[in-house]
C-alpha cells in the first residue's frame, strides 16, 4: 500500500509540474517585446518528450540491474511495443481534433469516463474478465469524478454546440485509449517473464520517438520540424524549457509505468482521472475553497468505490491467508503421519 502511496504521490507531482511547463511553453512570448513569438510545434514537443522518457528509462532499467535483452525477448513482445507506441501517437490528435467540434464541458466528460473504454477494451478486445466489484467501481468513479467536474463553478473554455462529428472524434480518442491501455496489459499477461514497467516505457518511447520522427521528416504537407528548428536556432531559451518538460514528463512515466505493471491499467486510470478531484479537495482544506453540493456528491461516490475496492482486497488478502496457513497446517499433520 506504501509503494502504490508513492506512486500516485509521484504522479501527481510529476505531472503538476509537467502541466505547468507545457502551459508555460505554449503561452509564452519568446524573444523581445516588439517581436515575440510562441511555441506552436507540439508534435516536435511530443517527439522530444519520448527522447528524453526513453533515455531516463535506459538509466532507469540499468539501475534496477536489468538488462534489455534485446537478443533473448520474442519478436511478438516488440511487435505489441510497435502497436502500443502507434496507438499512443494516433490518440492525441483525435482529441486535438475533437475540441474543435465539441464545447468544453462535453470534452471533460468524456476524458472523465476513461476507465470505460479500458475495460470495454480489455472484455471485447482480449476476453478478459474481471470479478463483479470492479465492474462497480468503474461506474461509482466514472459518474463521481463526471459529477464533480460538471457542477465545476467555472466558464466554460470553449462555447458552442456538439457536433456529431466532434463526438465521433471524441470517442476514437476514448477508444484509442483504451485500447491502448489494454494492450499493455496484455503485454505483461503474455510475456511475464520479459516485459517490465522500465522496458515498456523504453521501448514504448523509442518506437514513439521514431514514427513521430519518420512523419516530420517524410511528410510533405508538413515542415513543423525545420521551423522548429528555426525557432530553436533564433530563440534558445526555449530549449530549456522543452528540456525541463521532457524530463518531468519522462520521472512521472516511470511512476506511471511502476503503477501499470505492479497493479494494471484499471488501477492506473483511476489515479489518472482523479487527479483533478484530489487536487481540488486539498485546495478545499488548504485555501478554504467552496465546492457544490453535486461536486461533494461526485467525491462521495468515489470514496465509496475506493473503500469498496479496499475492502474486497482485505477480504481477499484474508482469505489467501487462511488458505495458506490451513495448507501449512495439512502439510505438517501429513509429515507427522
Amino acid at each position: 500500500m506504501l509503494r502504490f502511496a508513492i506512486c500516485v504521490a509521484g504522479i501527481y507531482t510529476c505531472f503538476l509540474t509537467w502541466g505547468i511547463i507545457q502551459e508555460r511553453i505554449s503561452t509564452t512570448a519568446y524573444g523581445d517585446d516588439q517581436s515575440p513569438k510562441k511555441f506552436k510545434f507540439f508534435i516536435v514537443l511530443n517527439t522530444f518528450q519520448s527522447l528524453i522518457a526513453a533515455f531516463v528509462a535506459y538509466i532507469y532499467i540499468k539501475a534496477t540491474g536489468k538488462q534489455l535483452n534485446l537478443s533473448t525477448s520474442p519478436t511478438g513482445i516488440y511487435v505489441k511495443y510497435a502497436q502500443v507506441a502507434l496507438l499512443n501517437c494516433l490518440a492525441s490528435p483525435f482529441g486535438y481534433a475533437a475540441l474543435k467540434h465539441i464545447d468544453y464541458p462535453t470534452m471533460i466528460l468524456g476524458k472523465s469516463c476513461k476507465l470505460v473504454p479500458v475495460i470495454f477494451m480489455n472484455v471485447l478486445v482480449y476476453r478478459r474478465r474481471f470479478p463483479l466489484h470492479k465492474y462497480i467501481c468503474v461506474f461509482l468513479i466514472t459518474a463521481g469524478v463526471s459529477m464533480f467536474m460538471l457542477y465545476q463553478n467555472t466558464p466554460s473554455k470553449a462555447a458552442g454546440s456538439n457536433s456529431m462529428w466532434g463526438l465521433f472524434l471524441l470517442g476514437m480518442n476514448l477508444a484509442i485509449d483504451g485500447f491502448t491501455n489494454a494492450t499493455q496489459d496484455q503485454i505483461f499477461h503474455t510475456y511475464p517473464n520479459h516485459g517490465s514497467g522500465q522496458h515498456l516505457m523504453f521501448f514504448m518511447n523509442v518506437f514513439g520517438f521514431l514514427f513521430s520522427f519518420v512523419y516530420l521528416v517524410l511528410n510533405p504537407y508538413n515542415n513543423e520540424l525545420w521551423q522548429a528548428i528555426q525557432f530553436f536556432n533564433d530563440y534558445p531559451a526555449v530549449i530549456w524549457d522543452v528540456v525541463l518538460f521532457g524530463l518531468c514528463g519522462a520521472v512521472g512515466q516511470c511512476f506511471i509505468f511502476y503503477t501499470l505493471h505492479k497493479y494494471g491499467s484499471l488501477r492506473l486510470v483511476t489515479v489518472t482521472v482523479t487527479r483533478k478531484l484530489f487536487t481540488m479537495l486539498l485546495s478545499v482544506f488548504w485555501f478554504n475553497h467552496v465546492l457544490s453540493v453535486g461536486q461533494w456528491s461526485g467525491i462521495a461516490l468515489v470514496f465509496s468505490a475506493i473503500g469498496l475496492e479496499a475492502f474486497i482486497k482485505k477480504q481477499e488478502t484474508s482469505r489467501l491467508k487462511k488458505e495458506h496457513l490451513a495448507k501449512k497446517v495439512n502439510e505438517e499433520i501429513t509429515k507427522k503421519e
